[in-house]
């Protein structure tokens, strides 16, 4: 019997996309988009259609496996969770539960996902990771000038006469939106790309301005400046609503436009247009990832963030300092899932430095790790230190579905379903603001079980049992019960598959900013002012490295995996793509298809050449998430700094260089 069912898309991107799932004799046939959600309307990229290849892959891993004289064996579940949870009890007996990390990250974005926190604290509080690898320095410099990060409704657009696209390839990691940006083309609206890479994106742009990487904030001093001495600001909503900016008045005339022109490489002429766009309000700016991952990152869009205010563009129809959109997640009362409250040890790693941390903690030293909905070996910066920690430890134990690169290093590896195998709700703290809800709709393949039944069986085993014993149900309704009170609930959510969460659709619009002063602030009250920024590997700030090293290499999102999760899927063996500026390739005398080196004082990768149109002179991109097997991780080329306000990577932070080789090894 076939069956065609709605479902969800459980990945952590932008879209979040609603889908119609073809079952027969319980196996997914096949994988399309839903005509009914209201925002993807039918339409999903690759990804999401790699959910039946993920699902139905003969390379999963369908039984818990221990590593016995350096080789895997098939145990069983009993063995497996009787051994990790003698384990834990011992470890936390002889060292205290901070012996033990977990090491999480968001390969999955299921509300239920939340629940390995409950089971770490319910043992007793670990040592847990903070920050972020993706998107951490500008949700923490947001939170400095607004009190939160909360972005428009995606219609409001529609509102917009210009929209800024700064370093987010829409096209590909956010193609709902990309769509709608066709359809404001269309209506007569003007779209500006800034963006080291010309990509899919900017061959839409009305105008397309190349940056050097890094430097963004820079730029957006620059046109700050442009506005002040045309005197294109808002002044009302300066003297009304904002906090500090005598102190930005004053830093942007510590620099010469001319100055600004030089590091950023932008010509004088276009930073006076982009603050006659800016100033021809409403200006909607959107925000990509890429942008705050140096360590001058938070910086970065803190002066953004203040271009848009200064312009007047903050609280109105069509404006907005779009990064990301947190109300969305605030919705839910997910620290009802958590059990904070039962830590009695607790310690904290900087998610980019996880592996430093290992390597050196005392007091307790780390003697477990354990890993869920993450892939640390290839995704943590400095990856050859990263597999180094995650080695030198007594057991390391990673939930996974498939044997990636962490789990090759593993003691235990406790097999986990997919999204299709188990019941969970999903929404993105990124893009819209609508939730979806996707049912269990296949059995699981062998014997791998749903995380919430390890949690379980662990709790048990561990004498807090008690802690578990809900249903599926009771556990989204719990957190629910918010949204209850105002009348959405589970089960409406369940019959619709989609609902619309009760958020602001224009942020700020009452220009009541979260922060001490209730105003938005240039100058944070607690965390201080701007600063005129610029990335660590760079020659304004380190011109003997920048003279070995002349090149800036990016990690972007792939185009067909979401992050490192499908490249041993793909039905061509991938290889490492070097992606070049057309002047790198003309100084090294290189043509598409040629084999390079490259390195730094990190490591190497070796992979062909491609040679990048319009890219900013001196740039390369090679795409993250790859596996060693087939010539990663980019990450043995990056650094494992944390951004200048501490919460976020400094992944695109890196100078490399690069050489023709013969052939690869």
């Amino acid at each position: 019997m076939v069956e065609i069912l709605k479902s969800a898309c459980p990945l952590n991107c932008w879209d979040n996309c609603g889908l119609l799932v073809t079952i027969e004799n319980d196996k997914i046939i096949k994988v399309d988009g839903d005509p009914s959600h209201p925002i993807t309307k039918g339409k999903i990229c690759g990804r999401g259609r790699m959910l039946e290849t993920r699902t139905n892959s003969p390379e999963r891993l369908l039984y818990p496996l221990k590593k016995v004289n350096g080789e895997f064996k098939q145990i069983s579940w009993n063995q497996a969770l009787n051994e990790i949870a003698f384990k834990l009890k011992e470890i936390k007996d002889q060292y205290g539960s901070a012996a033990v990390l977990h090491s999480h990250d968001y390969a999955n974005s299921g509300i239920l996902k939340n629940l390995d926190q409950r089971f770490f604290n319910g043992y007793g509080g670990v040592t847990e990771l903070y920050g972020s690898l993706c998107w951490g320095a500008g949700i923490e410099a947001q939170l400095w000038d607004f009190g939160d990060a909360y972005g428009h409704e995606p219609d409001d657009v529609l509102a917009s006469k210009n929209i800024v696209i700064w370093g987010r390839n829409v096209a590909r990691t956010n193609m709902h939106f990309y769509e709608k940006l066709l359809e404001v083309k269309k209506n007569g609206a003007k779209i500006f790309v800034i963006d080291p890479l010309f990509n899919a994106t900017a061959k839409i742009a009305d105008k397309y301005i190349s940056v050097k990487p890094g430097m963004d904030g820079i730029l957006a001093a620059g046109i700050i400046k442009e506005i002040l001495r045309l005197g294109l600001e808002d002044r009302k909503f300066i003297d009304q609503h904002t906090h500090g900016f005598r102190d930005v008045e004053k830093l942007v005339n510590s620099i010469t436009i001319e100055k600004v022109s030089e590091m950023t490489e932008v010509s004088i002429e276009n930073i006076q247009l982009l603050a006659k766009v800016f100033a021809n309000r409403p200006t909607a700016t959107f925000m990509g990832l890429g942008l705050q991952r140096y360590k001058n990152g938070g910086n970065t869009i803190r002066f953004i963030d203040a271009l848009v205010a200064i312009s007047g563009n903050i609280g109105i129809h069509g404006g907005g300092a779009n990064y990301a959109n947190l109300q969305v997640g605030q919705s839910f009362d997910l620290a009802n899932l958590t059990l904070n409250e039962r830590k009695t040890s607790h310690r904290k790693f900087s998610i980019m430095k996880q592996a430093e941390e290992v390597l050196t903690a005392v007091n307790p030293e780390i003697k477990m790790i354990f890993v869920t909905c993450g892939n640390p070996v290839i995704q943590v910066p400095d990856s050859d230190i990263v597999e180094k920690a995650f080695s030198s430890v007594s057991t390391l134990v990673v939930v996974e579905q498939f044997m990636t690169d962490t789990a090759r290093l593993a003691d235990y590896i406790l097999p986990t379903t997919t999204s299709f195998e188990e019941e969970d709700v999903y929404y993105s703290s990124m893009y819209h603001h609508y939730v979806n809800y996707g049912p269990k709709l296949v059995s699981a393949p062998g014997d791998a079980k749903s995380d919430l039944w390890i949690w379980t069986q662990l709790a048990e085993r561990l004498g807090f049992g008690e802690d578990f014993k809900y249903s599926r149900n009771q556990w989204l309704e719990m957190t629910f019960q918010s949204l209850t009170a105002k009348g959405m609930t589970l089960d409406v959510l369940k019959e619709r598959h989609t609902h619309e969460l009760p958020v602001k659709r224009i942020p700020w619009s009452d220009f009541q900013f979260k922060t001490p002063t209730g105003k938005f602030e240039f100058t944070s009250t607690n965390k201080g002012g701007l600063k005129l920024a610029v990335p660590e590997e760079s020659k304004w700030n380190n011109p003997v490295l920048a003279q070995d090293f002349p090149y800036n290499v990016l990690t972007i999102h792939p185009l067909r995996s979401n992050h490192s999760q499908n490249y041993h899927l793909l039905p061509k063996t991938p290889q490492l793509k070097v992606e070049v500026a057309e002047n790198v390739a003309s100084e090294k005398f290189l043509k598409d298809g040629d084999r390079v080196r490259v390195w730094n004082n990190r490591g190497e990768v070796k992979g062909y050449i491609s040679i990048l149109p319009k890219a900013h002179p001196n740039t390369i991109n090679i795409d993250e998430g790859i596996w060693k097997q087939f010539g990663g991780s980019v990450n043995t080329l990056t650094s494992s700094r944390e951004s200048d306000n501490g919460l976020g990577s400094t992944l695109y932070d890196c100078l490399v260089n690069l050489e023709k080789i013969n052939e690869l090894p």
